[in-house]
C-alpha cells in the first residue's frame, strides 16, 4: 500500500512509507481499574480463602463414596480390612486435625491477600503490544542469522513478497512496508503490528508467561517440601514430635490428606504454598488456582485408589501409588517428593526401587488375619 501525495509524487511517499515500515508501531495508551470478582456473589478475598478448602472436602468425599460403597475395588491399593486394621488414628482424630489446619491456611491466605496489591485491569492491550514489539526487534536478527549458514535474508524475502508478505517482512527484519494504521488522534499513518505477531504476544502474556510462573511454582513448593520432609525423618526429634502423626495412618485415604501436627502443617504445607506463591510473581486470582490445584492434587496423592482415568494422577508419576510406598513401614526412607514431581527423590536417590507387589500381599493378609482374630476374640467373649 502507498500513499501517494500531488506535491511530492510517488517517490517520496513510498519514501514516506519506508520510513514508517521501519519504525515501531506506537504503544496503545491505556486506563487501569479494579479487576471484577470472578464471581458476582462473592468477593475475590473470600474466594480465595475458600475455594482451596471446598476443593478439599469435594475431591475428599468423591473418594470417600467410592471406599464406603467399594465401586472400584480393582483399583484399590489398600483393602478396607488394611483402613480398619493398620490405621492408629480414628476418623474423628483426623477430620478434627485436618479442620485445624485448614483454620490456620484460611489465616495464613487473609494474610496474603491483605499484603498484595490491588490487582488491576485495562493494562493488558498493553502488555500485549509490549511483547509484540520485542517480537518485532527479534524479527531484526534473522538477517545475520540466516546469513551465518549462507542464506541471503533480502534475496529470500524478495521471491517470497508476492506469495507471502507477512514471511517476507520476517526474512527482511520485520520490515513490513504495507502494514500501517491511521493514527486516531492525529490522522496520519503509523506502523501496524502483524497478525501472527499479535497472536504471539497474546500466547505468551495470557498462556506461555502464567505457565511458567506455575511450573516454577510447583518447582519451589517441591523443593521446600522434599528438603522439609526428608529432614522429618531424618531427625528424630521433629519425627517424634510432628511428622509421626501423619504416619498413623499407613493407610492413607482422601480426606487425611492434610492430618499432620499444626506446626508441620505450617511450616511443610502452608509456609510451602506461600514461599512458592511469593516467588513466582503470581497475581492473587493466579495464586487462586494454584492453592485449589495443590490442594486437590495432594488429596489426590493420599486417595488410596490407582484410577487409570484419574487426570491427576496420569500428570506425573508422582501419584497415589508413588507415594503410598512411604506410608509403609517398609517403604517409610524413600519416595519423599511431594506433591507435583518426583524430581528430588531421582536426583537425590530415594526413590523406591523394586517390586511391591509382594510386600502389599503381606499387608493384606495380615489384616485379614487381624481381623478373623479380632471377630474370634468377640465369639469367645459372647
Amino acid at each position: 500500500m502507498v500513499f501517494t501525495d500531488t506535491a511530492t509524487g510517488p517517490s517520496m511517499a513510498m519514501m514516506a512509507n519506508t520510513t514508517i515500515a521501519a519504525a515501531l508501531p506506537p504503544l496503545p495508551a491505556y486506563e487501569t481499574r479494579p479487576l471484577p470478582d470472578l464471581l458476582p456473589w462473592i468477593s475475590d478475598f473470600w474466594l480465595s480463602l475458600i475455594l482451596p478448602h471446598i476443593a478439599y472436602w469435594v475431591v475428599s468425599m468423591f473418594f470417600h463414596i467410592i471406599d464406603v460403597y467399594d465401586l472400584f475395588p480393582q483399583y484399590r491399593l489398600h483393602t478396607p480390612e488394611e483402613i480398619s486394621q493398620r490405621n492408629l488414628a480414628s476418623r474423628y482424630e483426623v477430620a478434627r486435625d485436618v479442620l485445624l489446619e485448614q483454620a490456620i491456611q484460611i489465616g495464613t491466605s487473609a494474610v496474603l491477600n491483605l499484603l498484595d496489591d490491588q490487582q488491576l485491569t485495562g493494562h493488558e492491550n498493553y502488555e500485549v503490544a509490549v511483547w509484540a514489539t520485542r517480537i518485532r526487534l527479534a524479527q531484526r536478527g534473522l538477517p545475520t542469522i540466516l546469513g551465518f549458514v549462507g542464506l541471503n535474508a533480502g534475496a529470500l524475502s524478495k521471491n517470497i513478497a508476492g506469495s507471502y508478505p507477512l514471511l517476507a517482512g520476517a526474512l527482511a527484519g520485520g520490515f513490513y512496508p504495507s502494514l500501517f494504521e491511521l493514527d486516531d488522534m492525529a490522522g496520519t499513518a503509523v506502523p501496524a503490528f502483524a497478525s501472527w505477531e499479535i497472536l504471539l504476544a497474546k500466547a505468551i502474556y495470557w498462556i506461555i508467561i502464567p505457565c511458567i510462573k506455575f511450573w516454577f511454582a510447583a518447582f519451589v513448593l517441591d523443593s521446600w517440601q522434599y528438603l522439609w520432609h526428608r529432614a522429618m525423618h531424618m531427625n528424630k526429634w521433629m519425627y517424634t514430635k510432628w511428622h509421626a502423626r501423619h504416619h498413623r495412618l499407613y493407610v492413607p485415604y482422601a480426606y487425611g490428606a492434610l492430618y499432620n501436627h499444626p506446626v508441620e502443617g505450617f511450616v511443610l504445607d502452608t509456609l510451602g504454598a506461600a514461599i512458592a506463591y511469593k516467588c513466582s510473581f503470581m497475581t492473587s486470582r493466579e495464586g487462586m488456582f494454584f492453592f485449589v490445584g495443590s490442594m486437590m492434587k495432594t488429596v489426590d496423592d493420599h486417595c488410596g485408589y490407582a484410577l487409570p482415568w484419574d487426570p491427576l494422577q496420569n500428570i506425573t508419576s508422582n501419584n497415589a501409588a508413588y507415594h503410598d510406598i512411604h506410608h509403609q513401614s517398609w517403604g517409610i526412607k524413600t519416595n519423599f517428593s511431594q506433591p507435583f514431581f518426583t524430581t528430588w527423590d531421582r536426583i537425590l536417590g530415594t526413590m523406591w526401587k523394586g517390586d511391591t507387589s509382594i510386600k502389599y500381599e503381606r499387608t493384606r493378609a495380615a489384616a485379614a488375619n487381624k481381623k478373623k482374630g479380632a471377630k474370634g476374640e468377640e465369639t469367645k467373649a459372647e
